[in-house]
């Protein structure tokens, strides 16, 4: 039996083309693994600290080799608390919805929380070796425009901060198998939307049994 983590990273819930398709995988993925246990974590439920000088203090004190205070180790083991969703997942998926050119300011927030020396991977001055099981991860994008091709308005070599960034923490923290499905032009008619969804429910369906 495998543990797959489920990140929600929209709070528009009903309205929300990436939970949307989300769930389309996660219904084939279910379908095919009707014994694998699925953790959801909506980051717009959860308690997440504030990414202030207490959490910083203990951070560098770690890696300065200083004994961190009671406070400190506190202020720490919430952040433990947080990557044991992803310390204990054998698979990843993110709904992750397309926020000015990059991702949602809470799923920023839950990153820079838990990605720390130690905790999601080790880093020896020159590599980075992650420390989660998981090797594999899957990432539904949404986006209202169009960032495929280098002829639209908003090509994604120069405005695409969502799926780079994404990407690369990802294999910062060992992921080394990453598929993804994008659903693009969301906010060009029903017609043009409702075919976008359904190109991505196809692909999302397939991803889901396979992964």
């Amino acid at each position: 039996m495998a543990r797959l983590l489920y990140v929600e990273a929209s709070p528009r819930r009903e309205r929300s083309v990436s939970i949307e398709v989300s769930q389309v995988f996660l219904e084939a993925y279910r379908a095919a693994n009707p014994n694998d246990e699925i953790e959801k974590l909506d980051i717009w439920a959860c308690e997440l600290p504030s990414f202030n000088g207490d959490v910083l203090a203990p951070k560098y004190a770690g890696l300065n080799g200083v004994a961190l205070t009671v406070k400190q180790k506190a202020a720490w083991a919430d952040i433990r608390r947080l990557a044991g969703s992803f310390l204990a997942a054998d698979k990843l998926l993110f709904s992750v919805p397309l926020w000015n050119f990059g991702i949602p300011y809470r799923l920023k927030q839950l990153i820079d929380l838990i990605s720390h020396k130690d905790i999601l991977f080790v880093f020896d001055g020159t590599n980075f070796r992650g420390l989660l099981k998981a090797r594999k991860a899957a990432i539904v994008y949404a986006r209202g425009l169009d960032y495929g091709s280098t002829d639209s308005s908003t090509p994604a070599s120069t405005y695409d901060f969502q799926k780079p960034y994404m990407e690369i923490w990802l294999r910062m923290i060992g992921i080394t198998d990453v598929v993804d499905v994008i659903v693009e032009r969301t906010l060009f008619g029903a017609v043009t939307d409702k075919e976008a969804r359904n190109r991505a429910a196809t692909t999302a369906r397939v991803l889901g049994s396979q992964f």
